[in-house]
């Protein structure tokens, strides 16, 4: 490996904390082996900084304009930004509406077009924006405490819903004493009441619900129309948007208003709330979600997703239509076997478009009213996640407005018309004009386990030259209900230019392909999946440019999880990198913010199933390692607390195997709020590596 300078060998210690305000460019420069990065004509860390994605693309409703969230990083700072842009849909005047380091966000036009609504924190705290586009002026509309979420206008464009959370005052246990005049005491305890108390990203939980509001657009005091202590258009995971019916009359919502909420956390209802005076009357009656209600445009019907709660690890969510008065409720996705997100109704009524994914690629589809679903668009893109999704809009033209992304394009927005996709903006160009991306090439192989078909991907790196070898990274990705597929992946490529084969693969367990395949983890994760992984490898070997004296496997959460699973399993790799995993099952569900898991993954409670929990923990089998392993959380991880990771290393050192702990300040799961700590993941996995490699 490359010599030790006093910052690599930071690696070699057994507790590492990344600075807080750590340099990037001072990581990369830990070595010469990262120093070489910066002078390559290939992506590495630091092009954190130049990357910049599209998002949430909003066509007007004459189907002439388009406005988006485009994301960025900002060096001087370590901090994401996001601006709104504008483009014509047929590719013209493609500006800028808002500029600066701050975080704008949820564009939203008004029926009539002229206006948009949208979110900023441009004074301190996000707020309300409105932007007339014909002089430019912006004015705020509201002055909120906690900030505002999940926009829609009214049809008349005279009012916006929205959500918010409106403060509680949690348990009350005591009348504390004053403090003396004068006297500085110690802030006051906290107590907590609510089985998630805690959640990934939002940290420590205020007390109170999210309820939903309405403002007049042209500002004034936010109106409450939900009430009482259920997560009306909303929850921990985020507010859920109110859709408005056309006469204005209404607001159509998603709500967990059930008073075993705190347990039944999936068993939300579609309900009606009455915008002048609150009244309310349940649409739905079923165990299990009603999710993303919205009102055909002549008011008919109510298109909305969910699902029959079978307490099933994954559950397929299909598209439902019911009359507008809660009867006739029926699936019309029953034949496509994927899961159906964000609906959105076709402007004439004649049916509804989703989002779903299919063998690892990101769709739009649409379903007719009476049943018959077809696919109408690949590569909607998630422009900030290496795991599906996507956004997309509809206009009164029937023009559809997405984000579109493949492996070498990071993510753009494009346009849907009669059928035919023109991609109308090139955020990277001139970045991947200078830096090429490896080339990724898709796979396929049997399963060793059961002959079962899986899915794969390679990254070559840009160099790439089928007579050498090369050492290889086996990625595996998280959830474990989730899927990789051919989208750009960051990482990975910055991995593969730093002369690494990355493969991946979406073994059973993965999501896109049926409920059946999904399913062959439930009450077994993980377990057979690691057949399918080590599959993958022998297929990647097979190809001829594989050094097999270097191989090395990282996962981040559920890939974490089977990180610590394989090597417990083979010794075939040379070095492990386990990030954010879950390592002792029955600690995870008393410390994790999604406790309820337990209904899904698990028979149950620990202490009622104690030895299936501790046999499908990592630390049952961790005698078994001989693999010099790093594990690496953030400490403001509440998805899979850094003490998870902690007991992994505990128990390697224990066993005298060569292992690292790193410890990410203030991060949630992921490691990616701060752009320098997400540089020095990448880096410091990397690191590991290659002090492993075999000379």
């Amino acid at each position: 490996m490359k010599p030790m300078t006093s910052k690599a060998r930071l690696l070699a210690t057994q507790t590492v904390a990344i600075p807080l305000a750590a340099s990037a460019a001072t990581i990369l420069c830990s070595a010469p082996f990262l120093r070489a990065q910066e002078i390559s004509h290939k992506l590495t860390a630091m092009d954190e900084f130049q990357i910049q994605t599209a998002g949430d693309p909003q066509v007007s409703p004459d189907g002439k304009k388009i406005v988006y969230v485009r994301r960025f990083a900002d060096e001087q700072t370590d901090k994401r930004y996001s601006n709104l842009w504008i483009i014509n849909t047929d590719g013209t005047d493609h500006r800028a509406l808002t500029t600066g380091n701050r975080g704008d966000s949820s564009p939203r036009w008004s029926p009539d077009g002229t206006r948009i609504a949208y979110l900023s924190d441009a004074d301190g705290k996000p707020q309300i924006y409105i932007r007339w586009m014909d002089t430019g002026q912006t004015a705020r509309i509201t002055n909120l405490e906690d900030s505002p979420d999940a926009m829609a206008w009214s049809p008349d464009g005279k009012m916006l819903s929205f959500s918010a959370l409106v403060p509680g005052k949690g348990p009350h246990l005591a009348d504390l004493p004053m403090p003396p005049a004068g006297a500085k005491w110690a802030d006051p305890p906290k107590a907590y009441d609510r089985l998630v108390y805690r959640f990934n990203g939002a940290g420590y939980l205020k007390p109170g619900f999210m309820q939903v509001f309405v403002v007049s657009a042209d500002g004034g005091a936010p109106r409450q129309v939900t009430n009482g202590n259920f997560a009306n258009g909303g929850n921990e995971w985020g507010p859920t948007r109110a859709d408005w019916t056309p006469d204005g009359r209404f607001l159509i919502i998603s709500a967990n208003r059930h008073p075993e909420s705190d347990h039944a956390y999936f068993d939300t209802e579609v309900y009606e709330f009455s915008v002048s005076g609150g009244a309310l009357r349940a649409l739905t009656n079923r165990k299990g979600p009603d999710n993303s209600p919205e009102v055909s445009p002549n008011g008919k019907w109510i298109a909305y997703t969910g699902f029959d709660d079978r307490l099933q690890g994954h559950q397929t969510t299909k598209l439902y239509l019911m009359n507008r008065d809660g009867t006739g409720s029926h699936s019309l996705s029953d034949k496509l076997d994927r899961d159906i997100q964000n609906p959105q109704w076709a402007p004439d009524t004649s049916g509804v478009y989703f989002e779903y994914a299919d063998q690892g690629d990101t769709k739009i589809g649409f379903c007719s009213n009476d049943g018959n679903c077809k696919k109408i668009s690949d590569h909607l893109a998630s422009t900030t996640s290496a795991y599906g999704g996507g956004s997309f809009s509809i206009a009164r033209t029937g023009l559809i407005a997405m984000t579109y992304g493949r492996t070498d394009d990071p993510g753009n927005i494009a346009i849907l018309n009669n059928g035919a996709m023109k991609v109308l903006t090139s955020l990277n160009e001139e970045l991947l004009a200078q830096k090429k991306p490896g080339q990724v090439e898709e796979i396929s192989f049997e399963s060793s386990k059961d002959k079962r078909k899986i899915q794969g991907w390679i990254v070559h790196p840009p160099d790439f030259e089928a007579s050498k070898k090369y050492p290889l990274i086996l990625e595996i990705h998280g959830g474990p209900f989730a899927d990789y597929g051919d989208r750009f992946d960051f990482e990975k490529q910055v991995w593969a230019s730093m002369g690494y084969v990355v493969l991946y693969v979406n073994p059973r367990g993965s999501t896109s392909y049926g409920e059946e395949f999904a399913n062959l983890i439930h009450h077994g994760y993980p377990g057979d999946d690691f057949y399918d992984l080590d599959s993958g490898v022998d297929a990647a070997v097979a190809k001829g440019y594989i050094d097999t004296n270097n191989l090395f496997v990282t996962g981040g959460s559920g890939g974490g999880v089977l990180t610590c699973w394989t090597i417990e399993h083979t010794d075939r790799f040379r070095a492990a990198a386990s990030l954010y995993p879950v390592i002792n099952w029955y600690s995870f569900v008393l410390t994790s913010d999604i406790p309820w898991v337990t209904q899904y993954w698990f028979p149950g409670n620990p202490w009622d199933n104690t030895e299936q929990y501790m046999q499908r923990s990592l630390t049952n089998l961790v005698a078994k390692v001989k693999t010099p392993t790093m594990v690496m959380t953030g400490e403001a991880d509440y998805r899979t607390p850094i003490s998870e990771a902690e007991q992994f290393y505990e128990a390697l050192k224990l066993l005298n195997i060569d292992a690292v702990l790193v410890r990410v300040p203030e991060e949630p799961h992921g490691i990616s709020r701060r752009p320098s700590h997400h540089i020095a993941k990448m880096l410091y996995v990397a690191g590991w590596f290659e002090q492993h490699k075999a000379k």
